[in-house]
């Protein structure tokens, strides 16, 4: 059944260790300080020597700049409400020396002002990342000056500011589009990221925080994270009560919710794509309304007709098959757990489907009709076609966006909390019989105010998702033999 493709034996690149790198690296730099010229030398101690060594003083007068921008914000400690930046603002990140700072007021029970301990940790790390990004121009500043000085070396003219420039929008053209990108990530996203990470090691509690009137909590090492396997503290007894549970479930809604959708959009697509169909368009249409309707608004609208007082609901009486009302999301107390559990699967179809539909209806356009003309001539069925050509193709070119659904649903925060808002409801746990860990987490964070419990929750999320991404997508054809198909 058609010639198989013959893939070019691999050859596998002598890698360094990590520990050979790190001494390439040290010996590079050495070897840069020994043979670098007087201006590179000094570049170590004085950003943008090396650039006025060479003449380049555009250059240069950068480079001194950041180096006396950066030591400024380190020596002099400037502070935002109180709050200082520099080595104070390090000082500060141990949260040792945290006070009110200010007086007790008597009639609101709250003090007056004092310190944010909110504040000293991400102002901690944002200093921290100004000293990354010292080292960073350091580096920089003394590469530039020692190519200048290669440069030198073979009878070339170092580089002008304006040369330079022009290379960006020429060979470097990708440094240019990519830096304000890093910028940003790190800014909006790696470092908030951080400071809620370190959120799980601190006593941070709202609640708690509200009744004592200030912005104080210390650090307290791994006991957020050992309440939620043994159940330490008032909080710690409803997390762990339900931590497990919530994570079973949300392991079973990926992998349902994943399938349903991926396997439904396939056979979907096989059947509008069915040769001798009539209303090909007029199908599609109808399946991509539901993608074109935003999804918050399908699933309040499903919310409503399956509520406990919906036209479904009052259709079911009216005909005198149910005597009350039927809990199919589980909005109440007393309503099926297992029941919503189904629903939410299902409901999720509707909206899930379509997209695997479109996506696989241009990878049947795209497979060869040769592998089909050649099983028919084998004498292969129309099943044996799709489980031997057609589902192998399909899972091969989609397998990143199985890997990426499949944590998509890990992380469905809006299947869950607009059908059953993650219902129904134990009485003295913040988690529901549909609760997932993402809407569990909104629930302790939002509702509860527990931000140290809810990192913890996020981080756990994280190494979840992160782990079987990682796994998943190196071990799957995809990744290993992305030039082939057989």
């Amino acid at each position: 059944m058609g010639s198989k493709v013959t893939k070019a034996p691999k050859i596998k690149a002598n890698r360094l260790s990590f520990p050979e790198r790190i001494g390439n690296a040290f010996s590079a730099f050495a070897k840069r300080f020994v043979d670098g010229s007087l201006g590179t030398k000094l570049s170590h101690f004085i950003f943008g020597a090396g650039n006025f060594y060479h003449k380049q003083y555009m250059k240069g007068f950068l480079f001194l700049l950041i180096q006396a921008g950066i030591l400024a914000l380190m020596i002099f400690c400037p502070s935002i409400n109180g709050t200082p930046y520099g080595w104070k603002a390090l000082q500060n990140l141990s949260l040792r020396n945290v006070s009110d700072g200010g007086d007790f007021d008597p009639l609101t029970g709250q003090f007056t002002s004092g310190s944010d301990c909110k504040l000293m940790v991400l102002f901690g790390f944002v200093t921290i990342a100004m000293i990354v990004i010292y080292f960073l121009v350091w580096n920089l500043n003394i590469a530039s000056s020692y190519k200048s000085d290669m440069d030198r070396k073979v009878g070339k003219k170092p580089s002008t500011f304006r040369e330079d420039l022009r290379d960006l929008l020429d060979g470097k053209f990708h440094v240019l589009m990519l830096t304000p990108t890093c910028i940003a990530a790190t800014l909006f996203t790696i470092l908030p990221t951080i400071f809620m990470i370190a959120l799980a090691f601190t006593t941070y509690n709202q609640q708690d925080m509200n009744d004592l009137g200030t912005n104080l909590f210390h650090w307290n090492g791994l006991q957020n994270f050992r309440a939620v396997f043994t159940g330490e503290g008032s909080l710690g007894v409803e997390i762990h009560a339900r931590f497990l549970p919530v994570l079973g479930w949300t392991f079973i809604w990926a992998i349902f919710a994943t399938l349903t959708c991926y396997f439904g959009g396939i056979i979907l697509a096989l059947l509008i794509n069915k040769k001798g169909l009539k209303g090909k368009k007029l199908f599609r249409t109808v399946f991509i309304l539901t993608v074109a309707v935003p999804q918050f608004i399908s699933l309040l609208a499903v919310r409503n007709l399956l509520g406990q007082y919906g036209p479904i609901n009052s259709m079911l009486m009216d005909l005198g098959l149910t005597a009350a009302p039927i809990g199919f999301l589980g909005l109440n107390p007393s309503d099926s757990e297992m029941l919503a559990k189904v629903m939410v699967i299902i409901i999720n179809m509707w909206v899930g489907i379509p997209y695997t539909m479109l996506m696989t209806s241009g990878i049947l356009m795209n497979i060869p009709a040769d592998l089909y003309e050649a099983a028919r001539v084998d004498g292969a069925s129309t099943v044996k076609m799709f489980f031997k050509i057609t589902l192998p193709y399909v899972i091969f070119v989609t397998t990143p966006y199985l890997i990426s659904s499949f944590i998509g649903n890990i992380n469905s925060f809006n299947s869950i909390f607009l059908l059953t808002g993650g219902g129904p409801t134990y009485t003295g746990y913040q988690a529901g019989g549909t609760d997932l860990l993402v809407t569990w987490l909104y629930k302790v964070t939002i509702d509860q105010g527990s931000y140290n419990t809810g990192a913890v929750i996020g981080i756990f999320t994280f190494l979840i998702t992160a782990t079987i991404t990682l796994i998943t997508y190196r071990r799957s054809k995809a990744y290993n033999e992305e030039d082939t198909f057989q």
